[in-house]
């Protein structure tokens, strides 16, 4: 079975180690037999969503989110239609940021997402969420470890579930004890490290559920 992924503006949203995330989903994806391919889409390009079996959105800096920002609406009604249609989509940090409605960066500036998924991010005033931390999803029963460093205060909507409850670390917001989002078949985090290099059992399970549903396709 052949898995093609979709690395969105992987030449400018890869801070921190994100591409680990890539690294890693094809590196289970071949132990698990499949032929990988992957294949970027970036400023200009046009995003196919019947050619993708996985979505990858790694986060950047405030400068290269702006510029993702906007190019990123020309792809809105395509990506949404992926996500409404249960693709798979793995998003971190500026990733995870603007799939939602907007993010205000640290300097104030609002950054305009797709709105795919209910949530916003504001900023914080000379403040980060930096360090270790731990979540668990109740859901599947596991645990995820990472790192975080993030500025940005995400706060959910009621459709969406937090990707786990945070144990130890600061979260979204570091006020409702959650991390992450999850959406149909999207996963969200600000885990950098990155997150699936320290949690195998993770990108398993994000690789398995696209097979499901290609499956059934």
């Amino acid at each position: 079975m052949k898995l093609t992924i979709c690395h969105l503006y992987g030449n400018l949203m890869n801070t921190y180690g994100d591409n680990g995330n890539l690294l890693m989903l094809q590196h289970r994806g071949k132990k698990m037999g499949l032929d990988v391919e992957t294949v970027l889409v970036s400023i200009g390009d046009k995003f196919e969503p019947n050619q993708y079996d996985i979505v990858f959105f790694g986060g950047g800096q405030d400068y290269e989110q702006s510029i993702v920002s906007q190019d990123l609406q020309t792809k809105k009604e395509d990506l949404t239609h992926y996500i409404e249609n249960n693709g798979v989509v793995l998003g971190i940090c500026g990733g995870f940021q603007l799939l939602g409605h907007y993010y205000i960066n640290a300097a104030g500036q609002r950054l305009e997402g797709i709105g795919a998924i209910d949530y916003y991010t504001l900023n914080q005033v000379n403040n980060r969420y930096i360090g270790d931390i731990e979540i668990h999803n109740d859901d599947v029963n596991e645990t995820y470890l990472g790192y975080e460093n993030h500025n940005g205060r995400t706060f959910l909507g009621p459709t969406v579930a937090p990707l786990g409850r945070v144990v130890n670390g600061f979260g979204n917001n570091n006020e409702d004890k959650t991390e992450g989002a999850r959406y149909k078949n999207v996963f969200c985090s600000y885990f950098h490290g990155p997150l699936l290099v320290r949690n195998q059992h993770l990108a398993d399970r994000i690789i398995q559920t696209a097979i499901k549903r290609k499956d059934r396709q």
